[in-house]
Order: C-alpha cells, then sequence, then structure tokens
C-alpha cells in the first residue's frame, strides 16, 4: 500500500541537459513531484522505490507559463520540483522503461 502512495508523490523524472550534468557533477537527481509533498515525503519515496541511500532533499515551486492558442490568453498549472541529492556510489537509472 505504501508503494501507492510513493507513486503518487514522484510524478516523474525530469531529464534535460541540465538535469544530466547536474546528475554527473553532484550526483543529483531531479523529479517532479505532488504539489503537496514536503522533504520527508520525498526523501522517503525515493528511498523505498529505488533502494538508494538519500543525502539531502531541495523542494522548490515551478510558476506555470502564461501562454496564447488562437488569440485566446491561458495559462499552464504550477507544478513543484525536487533535487535528490544521493549518497556517494548510489545511482538511479531514470532512462530505465517501465
Amino acid at each position: 500500500m505504501s508503494n501507492i502512495k510513493n507513486f503518487g508523490i514522484i510524478r516523474a523524472p525530469r531529464v534535460s541537459e541540465k538535469t544530466a550534468r547536474i546528475q554527473e557533477q553532484s550526483n543529483q537527481y531531479v523529479f517532479e513531484v505532488a504539489t503537496t509533498a514536503t522533504k520527508a515525503d520525498v526523501k522517503s519515496a525515493v528511498e523505498s522505490l529505488f533502494n538508494v541511500k538519500v543525502e539531502a532533499v531541495n523542494v522548490l515551486n515551478v510558476k506555470g507559463k502564461t501562454k496564447t492558442f488562437r488569440s485566446r490568453a491561458g495559462r499552464r498549472g504550477d507544478w513543484r520540483k525536487a533535487y535528490v541529492r544521493l549518497a556517494e556510489g548510489q545511482t538511479i537509472d531514470v532512462m530505465a522503461k517501465a
């Protein structure tokens, strides 16, 4: 049952050039998380889902962009991002296919 809750906390890994560079340099991984998730929630979810030791978690809110579609103003939703630093020697394969 707790595994289902963990999937609700961690939505998806964020994969970009910036996150790949952070992953190589400081062993940090970036995830899109639930907007209500706390640092403790993210830490326990990552540790139980990926069987790794988490050293630190930094969480930030990302504001949604204002976009125009066919001359109508709209707004993308806000979301929450978590930077997770793993212990030395630990890794997560974020490119694995489910």
